[in-house]
């Protein structure tokens, strides 16, 4: 079955290995579009839009994590991947810049929940670890949170995040996206003013697997580690596009 080809951004100041994953793009039928920095990504987002964009986190003056940020504003449903040998842990810390940054573990119980939320203070940013086996995991944190009378919302469509969210109240944000776009949604609310802490739940679903490690988890948190096999990624390409 032919597939619909994609309209592709890479984005990568070494230019062997951007001209090289933009080559493999067109080998099989998509438009591909290739630039060097993070400012010429931006540039390129204000004068069209992509179904999708591989974006390396190490460039000079304007990182992959600074970038992906303000081509999230001037397209929010812009789908990009950051490419990176950073762990997740490393790349969040690049973008949570106003507060600390925790990971709730799983399995997690209610002191843990309380304890890491008071650990990340006012602008911390909390990922909950996941998996597709817990269910609801947003509304228990939510539960948790308000047992123990912290003032607290539960976010599911981002949607309603366009009415302010009380300063003080600690955000739960359970809405099924990628972490990189959910840290993109937080960072979103500290600009309008939320200064609480962030809680964020990752999507958990899967459709499809792969082997390769670098790629297994990509469509949950939009992170897509390196070294990673170009051909592993074709099989993926039109699912993380969608």
């Amino acid at each position: 079955m032919m597939l619909e080809p994609l309209h592709i951004l890479v984005v990568d100041d070494d230019m062997d290995n951007a001209a090289s994953l933009g080559e493999l793009f067109e080998y099989e039928g998509h438009c591909v579009h290739v630039v060097h920095s993070g400012r010429e990504a931006i540039d390129a987002y204000v004068n069209r839009s992509f179904d999708i964009a591989f974006m390396d986190v190490m460039m000079p003056e304007k990182n992959g994590v600074e970038s992906f940020l303000e081509i999230r504003k001037l397209r929010p449903t812009a789908r990009v991947f950051m490419m990176t040998g950073y762990s997740v842990e490393e790349l969040l810390q690049q973008a949570v810049r106003e507060g600390a940054m925790g990971v709730l573990e799983k399995p997690f119980d209610a002191a843990e929940v309380l304890r890491i939320t008071r650990s990340v203070g006012p602008c911390g940013l909390v990922v909950a670890a996941t998996s597709p086996h817990h269910s609801d995991i947003g509304g228990a944190i939510h539960a948790t949170l308000n047992s123990a009378g912290w003032p607290c919302a539960l976010v599911r469509d981002v949607n309603r995040l366009s009415q302010p969210i009380e300063q003080d109240q600690v955000l739960v944000l359970d809405a099924q996206m990628p972490l990189i776009d959910a840290v993109s949604t937080y960072k979103d609310a500290h600009r309008a003013g939320h200064r609480a802490a962030t809680i964020v739940v990752p999507r958990t679903d899967m459709r499809t697997r792969v082997d390769s490690p670098a790629l297994r988890d990509v469509g949950i948190t939009g992170i897509l580690n390196k070294p990673f096999d170009p051909l592993d990624l074709l099989t993926r390409l039109q699912q993380l596009a969608a």
